[in-house]
C-alpha cells in the first residue's frame, strides 16, 4: 500500500502469523530502508516481505533496494511493475521467494519465464492497479496457465472471502484494503474513517488520477478525465485515498492482531459450515 504500508505493520503481521509488506519506496530514501530494515530484524524473527515496484524506481534507487534486500536477507520479495528476470536471480541466491504482481495471462507467463516462484493474481476491483477480470476466472485461468501457486488479490476483506479464494485453487491471499483501517497503518485517521463508512459503491476506477486504471474512494477523486500536474492540484495517493471494493465488509478500525483473528474465526466457521 504506498505511502501507507511501514515497518510497524510489517512487525505486527509477522508477529499475528501472517506475511506483511511494504513497498520499498514507502521508506523515501535508501538510508531509511536501511533503518527500517534494521528495526524490523530488531522486533521479529519471523518471515516478512518487502515489494519492488521495478518500473515506478528509477535505476539507481531500484539497485540500492534490492543491494539492501540481499544484505538484510529479506526472505520474500513481492514484484510488480516490470520485468522481475534480473531480480529473480538475485532473490534465490539467498534463498527468497519471488512472487510477482500480474492482472492477467500476457504477464503471467513473462513472470513464469522469468523463474518467479509464484504469481499473484489481481483481479476486479482491488484496490490500486487492479485488473478487470472476476477471481473466479482469473485465479484457477493462471495456475492453469503457469502451473504456479497463485496468490489470490482483491476484495478479499474477510475469512468468508479467503475461503473463497482457497476454493478457487489459490494458495495464498493477498490483503490490502482491511489492513487500511488498522491501528497501525500509516494512514491518516480520516482515511481509515472513509473507509470503514464506505461500500462498493463509493469506488470508482479511473485513469484520471495516474494515468493508469485504479480503484479509489470516489468522494477523493477530483472530477476531470485526465491527471492534473498542476501546481495546488490533489496529490496522487496523498490527497487522493486509494481502496478496493472490499470496503464493504470493512466495518471497524482494528489491530492487525484483532484483524487475523476475526480472518481465522470467521474462515474456520465457514469451513464449517461448508461440511
Amino acid at each position: 500500500m504506498f505511502l501507507i504500508s511501514n515497518k510497524e505493520m510489517v512487525v505486527a503481521c509477522a508477529e499475528a502469523g501472517i506475511l506483511g509488506s511494504m513497498p520499498t519506496l514507502n521508506a523515501r530514501t535508501p538510508e531509511k530502508l536501511r533503518a527500517d530494515l534494521e528495526w524490523i530484524r530488531r522486533k521479529t524473527d519471523r518471515p516478512f516481505a518487502m515489494n519492488v515496484t521495478l518500473a515506478l524506481s528509477d535505476p539507481e534507487r531500484r539497485e540500492a533496494d534490492i543491494a539492501l534486500l540481499e544484505e538484510f536477507e529479506v526472505p520474500v520479495w513481492l514484484t510488480s511493475y516490470g520485468d522481475p528476470t534480473a531480480a529473480v536471480p538475485r532473490a534465490h541466491a539467498i534463498g527468497a521467494v519471488v512472487m510477482h504482481d500480474v492482472i492477467g495471462a500476457r504477464h503471467a507467463k513473462k513472470a513464469a519465464s522469468a523463474g518467479v516462484d509464484a504469481i499473484i493474481g489481481v483481479s476486479a476491483g482491488a484496490g490500486g492497479h487492479g485488473g478487470t477480470t472476476s477471481p473466479y476466472v482469473l485465479i484457477p485461468h493462471l495456475h492453469e496457465l503457469t502451473g504456479l501457486p497463485i496468490v489470490a488479490a482483491g476484495c478479499i476483506s474477510s475469512g468468508r472471502q479467503l475461503v473463497a479464494s482457497l476454493a478457487l485453487g489459490a494458495e495464498l491471499a493477498y490483503v490490502g484494503t482491511r489492513f487500511i483501517a488498522s491501528t497501525e497503518c500509516g494512514a491518516s485517521d480520516a482515511y481509515k474513517d472513509l473507509v470503514v463508512a464506505s461500500g462498493v459503491e463509493d469506488i470508482v476506477y479511473t485513469n484520471a488520477v495516474s494515468g493508469v486504471h485504479a480503484n479509489f474512494l470516489k468522494s477523493t477523486v477530483p472530477d476531470g478525465t485526465t491527471p492534473d500536474r498542476s501546481p495546488g492540484a490533489a496529490k496522487r495517493w496523498v490527497d487522493i485515498w486509494s481502496a478496493g471494493q472490499g470496503v464493504e465488509q470493512v466495518t471497524s478500525v482494528a489491530s492487525i492482531e484483532q484483524i487475523v483473528e476475526d480472518f481465522v474465526r470467521e474462515a474456520h466457521d465457514t469451513l464449517a459450515a461448508l461440511t
